[in-house]
């Protein structure tokens, strides 16, 4: 899990969408709570953005270099699958460096 701590190398920003009450944010909002205090201690000046918003479908947007964005629907994925998401689209960004 080594990537954890290559984030802000990778990546310019990372966006969650999810609604609050929905049940189908409710992994979403689970990884959030169990993962959101070690990503940023890892991560201190990167910017992990959280948004709620009542009835929108679970959402993880990466923004690379020169404005590129990648969007990954977090609908019906368990904590894992959005972590091993989450990971997918640091290395992603890590590969576009080289």
């Amino acid at each position: 899990m080594a990537w954890r701590g290559s984030i802000s190398k990778s990546l310019k920003e990372i966006r969650i969408l999810l609604c609050h009450s929905s049940p189908p944010s409710a992994c979403t909002r689970t990884f959030v709570e169990k993962n959101y205090k070690e990503l940023k201690s890892l991560n201190p000046k990167f910017p992990f953005l959280i948004r709620e918003c009542s009835g929108i479908q679970p959402q993880m947007w990466a923004r690379y270099d020169m404005g590129v964005e990648r969007c990954v629907n977090l609908d019906g994925m368990s904590e894992t699958q959005i972590l091993k998401s989450l990971e997918d689209l640091v290395t992603a960004g890590g590969a576009t460096k080289a």
